[in-house]
Parts: structure tokens; sequence; C-alpha cells
């Protein structure tokens, strides 16, 4: 089983086994999610925060049920920390659709699980300042709109919304400029309340 490790982490250390998991290291992967366990358990975290009680997931089962989806992704270049959280932060985002699609299934049509979008990190809430609470199937299917109209401020909602990535690592991923996540990050929380408000009215 993963535990955290004490100390802090060398940047370098985790671009190493990167690299050596990208060439072959069976045993890379493992070694690094020990030394990245504890940002892990934060990006696990900060989703499960946003869930109404009744979720099954714990953070540990998460994060681990995360590595396994990670480690079968062998075709994947790593390039380096920020990158590694970002796919793991997106790995989650699945784990939790999946989760909520089987909930919702067996309550068959009844709510499913819902997701505040004014707790998250970046700072969810609506043109009005209202708070929200949407179900995750709801917000999985407008990111897949997004993704559809804007694959690039799709990408940036997992990085900021799932994978908890300030705007400069956000940034640094998408290859921009910070006042380039900021503007787009306006753009994609339009549209995506945009459809939302439009599911809701249905």
């Amino acid at each position: 089983m993963l535990q955290s490790t004490q100390g802090s982490t060398a940047p370098g250390e985790v671009t190493q086994l990167l690299t050596a998991a990208r060439q072959g290291d069976g045993g890379a992967m493992d070694r690094l999610m020990v030394l990245v366990y504890d940002e892990l358990r934060a990006v696990a975290r900060r989703q499960l925060r946003r869930w109404r009680p009744g979720q099954t997931l714990d953070t540990t089962a998460l994060v681990h049920e995360a590595y396994l989806r990670l480690v079968d992704q062998a075709g994947v270049s790593w390039q380096d920390r920020t990158h590694f959280l970002s796919v793991a932060g997106v790995a989650m985002r699945h784990i939790l659709v999946d989760a909520a699609r089987r909930r919702a299934a067996k309550k068959r049509g009844g709510e499913g699980l819902r997701i505040s979008l004014e707790e998250s990190r970046p700072g969810w809430s609506g043109p009005d300042g209202d708070s929200h609470a949407v179900e995750i199937l709801a917000l999985d299917e407008a990111l897949t709109s997004l993704a559809v109209r804007n694959e690039r401020l799709s990408r940036l909602v997992e990085l900021r919304f799932f994978a908890g990535l300030t705007e400069e690592e956000t940034a640094e991923t998408l290859g921009t400029s910070e006042r380039t996540v900021r503007r787009d990050w306006l753009k994609a929380r339009a549209f995506l309340f945009h459809v939302l408000s439009e599911r809701t009215a249905e």
C-alpha cells in the first residue's frame, strides 16, 4: 500500500523518475507515487469535499484507484511533476464520474452525486455570486460539450477544477501565459454555467 513520506521532494527527483518510467522502468512509477503521495491525497481531498454526503469513495480509495489507472498509461510521455499531477487529477475525474453513473443507475434515474461548484479552489460561483451545486454527471456532460467547441478550455477546467493546479502551473502545462489562463477560465466558466442552467431549466 502507498504511504506518505516525510520531508520535501526535490523537483528533479520526480522528473528523473518520470523519465525512467517513460523508458520502461517498471519500478519507477511505484517510487514516484510514494514521493507525490501527499500531493495526490490533497488533490483527492479537494475533489471529495465537493461531494454531498453519501459518496462511498474516501481519499485513500480515490488515490489508489487513480494510481492503478496511471500505471496502465504506459504510453504517456511524462514531462514533469505538474504534468503527472494534472493527469492524476483527470483520472480522478473519470473515477468520480464512473461512481456517479453507477449510483444514478442504482437509483434508476434518481438524483446522482452532486458537486459544489462554489467550494472549488478557483472559486466556482455564478455571475450573480450565488452558490451552485450540480450533478457531477451534468458537469461531465457540460465539459464534453465544451471540449467539442474548444478543447483547450475543457483542458483548462480539468487542470484548475479537477487537478487543482494554480494559474501558474496551468499556464506552464498549457504553454501559455497566466493572463490567458485567467481570461480563458472566465470564458470556460461562463460556458459551463450556461449549459448547466439550460439543463436545469429543462
